[in-house]
């Protein structure tokens, strides 16, 4: 096949991919409730920061009295490239619509209709943004044209990104094919390594604000300049145009020059990758295999060992150690860990209340979100043998229950107990003991929010088919769990502390001793009756 018929091929793919993805948008009343939501939070705060662009527009007067403006010109190629690989990277486990591998269209316009599929997917969520914004700092200049040459200047940046991260990616994949140990290891890793950059990104953030050190010093050093001349086309025709450079012009050749050779590249590793067999094992001798056959026993530790409960919640722990993919939905606390994170250091000193506080809501958090915000969806592949079993359904809810409590109680109990040992006062120690109520708390209210909306499909999380809990969930107990546990602790700091029982501090004890008594014990009963009214079409 030539070119053009493969183009003309991989725009039809390109279509019906982009229309599958919109489908999985708005596919269903939830979805457009959750999306609309996304929307609501995300362009809410690009709203906001639309009056402070135009203000901006009209105060500076050059492109170099930009704030920040070489350092995010330098950042913005190294951030697409870097976003087009982990998406890539992300599908570990195959092809992105392996279906289209039937067809006997060449793999090269299957690697034009992903490629132009996801680039429409990033438009609809990066480049009405990009555009809007460049709307208004037109408004302010007073250069519409500013709009186009922005088109202009970005187009070809994001097409060669986009090209070359996907290559980067399949490269990566080959790499993790034939390296199945690593391949293991990253799953896990990449997620650690997104909590720290987020973590560490937050920390930094505060730092830089609280001390003598010039962030704009530093970012400076990181500077290329013919990126940011590149950039700088964009201002062409208006009046903070600076002088055309000539690395400018050749940055925009090497995009142009490059998307076509990194096109052959991708087309190379993805062939390489679908159509070849990853290494062979070798074959085991006759022993290995007469000990593989031999029964494996599935005993739980002793602690959980003396009901069925904790017989139920030692294979939900060991689900979730053999497949951690289950729990990346608590990636979302690492937003709120990493302002908090930044107060553990006060006067070049451990903030030891702080540290205790954060333990408790941490480990409350994490008692219920653990695995108790989709208990049905989580369990609806084993329910046509759970149903069949003797175990009552209120042992399931108790087995998730004692799950969650296994990774929570341990954090908020064990960092109180390591903050008053550090130098903490008797009421740092106390926070362990009402750390273990909260945790029981959290832990009954969990599986009855869970069963209220629950989630039964799977969707590709690091290369593995899994269930997650709706986010919107996710993020109403995360607040829930932030804003009760911290209320709880303000009201007993006070009281321990010789504080005055004063009427705000009555109705913060009244509202937290109202919530975890009482909404537990109802959401528990409501958990309870999911399970046992829960039928198999």
């Amino acid at each position: 096949m030539n070119g053009q018929t493969d183009l003309r091929h991989g725009l039809r793919i390109g279509r019906a991919e982009f229309l599958r993805s919109l489908r999985s948008y708005f596919g269903s009343t939830r979805r457009i409730l959750g999306f609309f939501v996304v929307l609501l939070v995300l362009g809410g705060n690009a709203l906001l920061s639309l009056p402070a662009v135009f203000l901006l527009a009209r105060q500076v007067e050059s492109v170099a009295a930009i704030p920040l403006f070489g350092p995010l010109a330098t950042a913005l190629p190294v951030g697409l490239l870097l976003l087009a690989a982990l998406r890539t990277v992300e599908r570990i486990s195959g092809v992105d619509g392996e279906e289209n591998l039937l067809t006997t269209v060449h793999p090269r316009a299957l690697i034009v209709g992903l490629l132009l599929a996801e680039l429409a997917r990033l438009t609809l969520w990066f480049g009405v943004p990009i555009v809007l914004t460049a709307a208004v700092f037109a408004a302010g200049v007073g250069a519409p044209t500013l709009v186009v040459t922005t088109l202009v200047v970005v187009a070809p940046l994001i097409c060669c990104t986009a090209v070359w991260g996907y290559a980067l990616g399949m490269a990566v994949l080959r790499l993790l094919r034939r390296l199945p140990t690593v391949r293991r290891l990253a799953k896990v890793g990449g997620v650690l390594l997104f909590v720290a950059v987020i973590v560490g990104s937050q920390m930094a953030g505060q730092f830089a604000a609280t001390t003598d050190v010039s962030l704009t010093s530093i970012l400076t050093v990181l500077t290329v300049g013919p990126l940011t001349e590149y950039v700088a086309l964009a201002f062409v025709g208006t009046p903070l145009s600076p002088p055309t450079g000539v690395g400018g012009v050749a940055v925009l050749v090497g995009w142009v020059a490059l998307t076509p050779v990194g096109l052959v590249v991708a087309e190379r590793q993805a062939t390489a990758l679908w159509f070849s067999d990853g290494p062979v094992r070798r074959e085991r001798s006759a022993a290995a295999d007469e000990s593989a056959r031999q029964p494996k026993h599935f005993s739980p530790p002793r602690p959980l060992a003396w009901h069925t409960a904790g017989h139920v919640a030692w294979g939900i722990i060991v689900r979730a150690i053999r497949k951690p993919q289950e729990l990346v939905h608590l990636v979302a606390i690492v937003f709120f860990v990493g302002p908090v994170a930044g107060t553990l250091l006060q006067d070049g000193a451990l903030n030891v209340p702080v540290l205790a506080g954060a333990g408790v809501v941490l480990g409350t958090y994490l008692s219920g979100a653990t695995f108790g915000l989709n208990p049905l969806g989580d369990d609806r592949p084993q329910f046509p043998l759970l149903l069949l079993t003797a175990a009552r359904p209120r042992t399931y809810v108790h087995g998730r229950i004692v799950a969650g409590l296994a990774v929570g109680v341990p954090v908020a109990v064990g960092v109180p107990l390591v903050a008053a040992a550090l130098g903490g006062t008797p009421t740092v120690a106390a926070f362990a003991g009402f750390g273990l109520l909260s945790c029981l708390g959290a832990g009954l209210l969990a599986p009855g929010v869970g069963c209220l909306y629950p989630i039964y499909e799977e969707r590709a999380v690091w290369g593995t088919e899994t269930v997650s809990p709706s986010m919107l969930v996710v993020m109403g107990f995360m607040f829930a769990t932030i804003i009760v546990t911290a209320l709880g602790l303000v009201a007993l700091w006070t009281l321990l502390g010789g504080g005055h029982l004063s009427v705000v501090v009555l109705v913060a004890l009244g509202v937290f001793l109202l919530i975890v008594v009482g909404l537990p014990l109802v959401a528990y009963r409501y958990a309870v009756r999911r399970y046992r009214r829960y039928t198999v079409d």
